[in-house]
């Protein structure tokens, strides 16, 4: 049997409204109603406070993942949900899991709703589909928000079916049925088991009642902690990544890479001699370098080596980190409020290049054909990579299959495409099917990286209160031209600077970041400086820098006022809802407890998604060379949490990259390219740098929807890290990563 959502599927009746029922209404309202509603909304429900109240950012209004919601709205039931005649369920997900747990909460939603042993579901990566419009990318924390309803709706349906199913056989009304553990039950003890209705629940005269999701309050396993449905297979080798998949005839394939980013082949002097080296079978010249094809990866290896190439310029050979800081520092408008009349914190803070640096490098599989061609790859914007392929290619759109694979990590990075891309024209080149496998140094060195920045912030105060918050960013370009994940976007992103990807950087910058702070008159503004550097969203894009850097400069404006830095945010964070993820953290850290010299706490907050965390971190800086964080506990609340054990494990995850950016992990620019070549290089937290105390606490469910996680634990914990590092050593946290030393032998260009 399978089900796609129901065109007659009931809704509960509430007194109040959803937050995708306001949202509807905002599309639909005047917009000058729109904004003194919404602005009333964000403002009704503060508590009384001293504070000069903010207005509402845009961010607060409507936020990213709630305009990729809105666009992904006419496609969201198009979701392929089959009941197999042994009972089991497959589920078509049409997103990427790299290590986020998403299959797991999915899977926990279908067998919520199914009333289904969690065992016997099965969440398969689904492949492109074009007809998905702006509804099959993964990214700005937005998976389980955007399916959270239509795949409840989808598996409900299913339900509805199987019940109706089972009461036609047993001429008993479908309202006296029951559903329980993957089977049906009649009132009389009867039972039917999934597997024996599928076929019959298939009719398409059968007559099914609406399907209604079930209540938050009747939820028997989302809301549980629940262990990954694919733990074992990644811990025993058994998971089947892109480089293991059994593609017939597909060969090993490597691609050497310019000496500069961006540099262009001029020629290859030893063609011949390398394309006679033993297991060669093709040396290719493609836009990013020359592949070779070869019977081994080790044969592939050695001849990449050997090969002599005549490289062209790449458009930032000149550029190294200082002149990219003054290029930022040079961009930077001038700031709105003049320190006149009252006492002020001024601060600049610098970021550097930080690669994504996920454990599978980047890699693809692809079979081309004259008529026809086969791509296997971690994909975040599948539809986008099949539109584009085929446009390389020269081949109709149906043409072109792309498989999408469970990958090692992103962090953004799968966004892009790059691999399969090259995998498509090395194998329409020597016309066989190829296995890339990008090394570790191209990876770090080639692969698009979190863009540096530089931030300027001025807040002004008086009379114990905060006046005015001031933040102007300058970044390094981030590429947008994946788009919202299909063609149409993508080529707009691609128009002139100022109107294509200027103008999703704006929209991006003004929809994820806001402060959660009543600090009076605040503005926050992006300008974005071209370099010519690959670059890509980075976990948190914005946030990341952008929120910490402000935490950093909250724990200053409370010392220069004479207040404790946690009591100092509780009094200007804007909702209760704020300050119980606060106090909890507070609370279960012993927010304030003695620490030997040299040792330190910090704590931080923010708020994005419809999700709010706060991080309390103890640093340990007596060792200069090794400074380290001990503990840390974050509470964290996202609403509705479907796994909560899922979503520990995306805050721990965020506290490691920001435990990693804040203290030692970062890129050298020089003359156009990375210093780093590998982890031995790039200084990514090592288990000996992590905290061995680690709490999560998961608020309890706050609202009847999820918020975003998978961004949410970083920027609180980069600000939590340095503002403990502040108080450890008396220094003043400016530059990150605060430990940037080349203490290495760069890799040979």
């Amino acid at each position: 049997m399978t089900a796609g959502q129901s065109r007659t599927t009931g809704q509960s009746r509430t007194t109040g409204q959803s937050r995708r029922s306001f949202l509807t209404y905002l599309v639909a309202a005047p917009t000058l109603a729109l904004v003194t509603r919404a602005g009333a909304d964000a403002l009704a429900p503060q508590s009384a406070h001293a504070v000069i109240p903010t207005l509402p950012a845009p961010a607060d209004l409507v936020d990213l993942g709630d305009l990729f919601i809105l666009a992904g709205a006419p496609t969201a039931a198009l979701l392929l949900l089959t009941v197999e005649p042994d009972g089991t369920v497959r589920f078509r997900l049409p997103r990427e899991e790299v290590g986020q747990g998403l299959t797991t909460a999915v899977a926990m939603l279908v067998a919520e709703e199914l009333d289904a042993p969690l065992a016997s579901v099965r969440v398969e990566l689904d492949d492109a589909r074009p007809e998905l419009l702006f509804n099959q990318l993964t990214g700005s924390s937005n998976s389980i928000r955007s399916l959270y309803g239509p795949v409840r709706r989808t598996a409900a349906t299913a339900r509805a079916r199987l019940v109706a199913a089972a009461a036609r056989r047993w001429d008993l009304p479908a309202s006296s049925l029951t559903t329980a553990n993957g089977a049906v039950r009649a009132p009389d003890g009867r039972t039917a088991d999934y597997g024996s209705l599928s076929a019959p629940a298939s009719d398409p005269a059968l007559a099914v009642p609406a399907a209604t999701p079930k209540k938050s309050a009747q939820h028997t396993l989302v809301g549980r902690p629940t262990g990954r449905i694919d733990a074992r297979a990644m811990v025993t080798g058994a998971q089947r990544y892109t480089l293991d998949l059994d593609v017939p005839g597909a060969k090993p394939c490597v691609v050497r890479r310019p000496p500069t980013l961006g540099g262009t082949v001029r020629s290859v002097a030893n063609h011949a001699a390398v394309r006679a080296m033993p297991g060669v079978l093709d040396v290719v010249t493609i836009p990013t370098g020359v592949a070779v094809v070869a019977e081994t990866f080790g044969q592939a290896l050695d001849a990449k080596a050997a090969l002599q190439v005549s490289w062209g310029p790449g458009p930032a050979d000149h550029l190294s980190d200082a002149d990219v800081r003054a290029k930022l520092r040079a961009a930077l408008p001038p700031l709105l409020v003049p320190p006149l009349l009252t006492p002020y914190v001024d601060a600049e803070f610098d970021f550097a290049f930080v690669s994504h640096a996920p454990m599978e490098t980047n890699c693809a599989v692809a079979d081309v054909r004259e008529d026809r061609a086969e791509i296997w790859s971690g994909l975040k914007s599948p539809i986008v990579a099949r539109q584009t392929i085929a446009a390389e290619l020269g081949l109709p759109v149906g043409k072109v299959t792309v498989h999408v694979v469970q990958a090692g990590g992103s962090f953004g990075r799968r966004l892009f495409f790059d691999a399969a891309l090259e995998a498509a024209r090395v194998s329409k080149a020597c016309r066989r099917p190829v296995r890339l496998m990008w090394t570790r140094v191209d990876d770090t060195r080639h692969g698009r990286m979190r863009p540096a920045t530089h931030h300027r912030i001025r807040a002004t105060y008086a009379l114990g209160e905060v006046l005015s918050f001031e933040h102007r960013v300058a970044a390094a370009e981030t590429d947008f031209r994946h788009g919202l994940g299909e063609i149409i976007t993508a080529t707009a992103a691609n128009l002139p600077t100022g109107i294509g990807n200027a103008t999703l950087a704006q929209t991006l910058f003004l929809t994820t970041v806001k402060s959660p702070y009543h600090f009076g008159l605040t503005t926050q503004a992006l300008t974005e400086v071209p370099t010519g550097i690959p670059t890509g969203s980075w976990r948190s894009v914005y946030s990341a820098n952008t929120r910490g850097a402000e935490e950093i400069v909250v724990d200053e404006l409370a010392a220069r006022t004479g207040r404790d830095p946690y009591r100092f945010r509780r009094t200007f964070l804007k909702t209760d809802a704020q300050r119980a993820v606060l106090d909890k953290a507070a609370t279960e850290g012993q927010w304030g407890r003695p620490m030997p010299p040299g040792c330190a706490q910090g704590i931080a907050f923010h708020e994005e998604y419809k999700s709010r965390t706060a991080c309390l971190v103890e640093i340990d800086a007596r060792d200069p060379e090794h400074v380290r964080v001990t503990k840390a506990v974050i509470a964290v609340d996202v609403g509705l949490p479907v796994n909560p054990r899922g979503l520990e494990a995306q805050m721990i995850g965020g506290l490691t990259d920001a435990v990693s950016t804040t203290l030692t992990a970062g890129l050298h620019l020089d003359k156009g390219l990375p210093l780093e070549g590998s982890y031995s290089q790039f200084h990514w937290a090592r288990q000996r740098d992590t905290p061995r105390d680690v709490r999560v606490i998961v608020m309890p469910a706050s609202g009847d929807e999820p918020g975003g996680a998978g961004e949410l634990g970083v920027p609180a914990a980069v600000g939590a890290i340095a503002n403990a590092w502040a108080r450890a050593t008396g220094g003043r946290p400016r530059s990150f990563p605060l430990d940037f030393d080349v203490d290495f032998t760069p890799y040979p260009r």
